[in-house]
C-alpha cells in the first residue's frame, strides 16, 4: 500500500508596511496661557479651519525661555482654565508635556520628544507675528524648522516676513492679551467677553490675579 504524503501549505509572511507620509496633521499652540482667552481660541480655530488640521493642541509652558520672563501662576490653574476653554471642542486638545517635564521650556527639546513619541503626526507650530521676529534667537532654530512647519498669524505692528519658511494664516487681529486681563482683574474691572464665562468664574472662585 502506497504511503500517503501530507503536503503542508506554504505560508508567506508579509512584513508590515511603514508609511513615510504622516497620517495626522496636528497644530501646536504654545504659550503661558496666564490666563487663556478668546484671542487664543480664535487663533486656534482659524488655523485649524483654514489649514484643515485634524486637531490643535494647546501646550502651556512650564518656564518660558523669553528674556522678558513673565511670572505665571501655578501650572494646575493654567491647565484647569485651558480645559474649561477647549473640552467642548473635539478639534481642540491639550499637550501638557512641558509642564510634566519641568524646567525651562525650549521648543526644540519638546518637539524632538513629541515627534519621537508620535511619528505619525505632522506638526504645525503656531506662533504670533511678534514671535516670528524672534525666531533667529530660538535655540537650535535650524534644527527645529526641520521638525515642524511654522504657522505665522498676524499681530498688530508686525510684518509678515522671515528668513525661515513660515506658512502665514490670516486671522482677525485683536488687542486681547493675558497681560490686559490680569490688569483688569487686579483693578476690579470686568473681563466678560475677554475670556469664556467658565474661566471668569474660575478666576473669581480661586481669587486669581488679585495681588
Amino acid at each position: 500500500m502506497e504511503k500517503q504524503r501530507v503536503i503542508t501549505p506554504e505560508v508567506q509572511v508579509f512584513s508590515k508596511v511603514e508609511f513615510d507620509t504622516p497620517q495626522k496633521r496636528v497644530g501646536i499652540l504654545g504659550g503661558t496661557f496666564n490666563p487663556p482667552h478668546f484671542g487664543h481660541l480664535m487663533i486656534a480655530d482659524q488655523v485649524q479651519s483654514q489649514l484643515g488640521l485634524d486637531q490643535v493642541l494647546f501646550m502651556p509652558d512650564n518656564i518660558p525661555p523669553h528674556v522678558d520672563h513673565k511670572d505665571a501662576i501655578d501650572a494646575r490653574h493654567r491647565l484647569k482654565m485651558l480645559h474649561l476653554c477647549v473640552d467642548d471642542n473635539p478639534k481642540f486638545g491639550i499637550e501638557d508635556y512641558e509642564i510634566k517635564r519641568g524646567g525651562v521650556s525650549y521648543s526644540i527639546d519638546t518637539m524632538k520628544a513629541l515627534t519621537k513619541q508620535h511619528p505619525e503626526n505632522q506638526y504645525y507650530f503656531i506662533i504670533g507675528g511678534d514671535m516670528v521676529e524672534y525666531l533667529p534667537k530660538w535655540r537650535e532654530i535650524d534644527e527645529l524648522v526641520k521638525l515642524v512647519q511654522f504657522v505665522g498669524v498676524g499681530r498688530p505692528g508686525f510684518h509678515k516676513c522671515s528668513q525661515y519658511p513660515i506658512l502665514w494664516v490670516d486671522v482677525p487681529e485683536t488687542e486681547i492679551s493675558s497681560t490686559l486681563i490680569r490688569q483688569k482683574v487686579k483693578n476690579g474691572c470686568s473681563i466678560k467677553y475677554l475670556v469664556p464665562d467658565a474661566v471668569e468664574q474660575y478666576i473669581n472662585e480661586e481669587n486669581l490675579y488679585r495681588d
